[in-house]
């Protein structure tokens, strides 16, 4: 497949660079900053450009199979940044679109599962952050109605701990004691999610 990383340059954007060049997929990133993607040189196409540009965007998605974002502001967030979340829906959902690619797995947070206990993911997430909260929630509700193939994949904590296939899936839900979850692990279930066009129009919560 031709796939197109969104955030490409975080834990988790390598991460999903990296998987989908084992699985022979052709994959472009298109970045702001290019300068971390430089050990993977030939092997993967890089535009540059900004996340937040429609029309940049479009042009970058256009002959794609599939989107995978794992875009997100950096912590703590910047005041300037407390809608970016939102900004960014609004530009990718316009952007595919006009380029007329449907597919898209978007990586969110567990904060927003309401019914979690434990953990007790929304409390925890109002209490302790709720920018981040108020923003993916927006990002969520644009994508979702957007008429797109989308999936939205919620982890808890992410670490960088190396991809072990082991995790637990549930659509809806976060899985009962899902604390954590590697970088690696979020990237496979993504781009597994993209190639069997599983959880269609889904919210997923993934855990070890």
């Amino acid at each position: 497949m031709k796939l197109l990383v969104l955030g490409a340059t975080g834990g988790t954007g390598l991460e999903i660079v990296l998987q989908a060049i084992e699985h022979g997929h052709e994959v472009t990133a298109f970045v702001r900053n290019p300068e971390r993607l430089k050990t993977f040189r030939e092997r993967v196409a890089i535009i540059r450009g900004d996340l937040l540009d429609a029309a940049e965007l479009a042009r970058a998605i256009e002959g794609h199979d599939a989107v995978l974002s794992a875009f997100g502001p950096r912590y703590p967030v910047a005041k300037s940044d407390a809608d970016l979340l939102h900004r960014f829906a609004l530009g990718l959902t316009a952007a595919m679109r006009q380029a007329g690619v449907t597919r898209v797995a978007v990586e969110s947070v567990a904060f927003l599962f309401k019914d979690a206990i434990l953990p007790p993911a929304y409390m925890l997430g109002r209490l302790f952050f709720p920018v981040i909260v108020a923003d993916a929630s927006a990002m969520e509700k644009i994508i979702n109605n957007s008429g797109l193939d989308w999936t939205i994949v919620r982890p808890p904590r992410l670490t960088n701990q190396p991809r072990t296939g082991m995790y637990r899936v549930r659509e809806g839900h976060l899985p009962s004691l899902g604390f954590t979850i590697s970088r690696a692990d979020v990237a496979d279930y993504m781009i597994g999610a993209i190639e069997k066009r599983t959880s269609t129009r889904r919210v997923v919560g993934v855990c070890n």
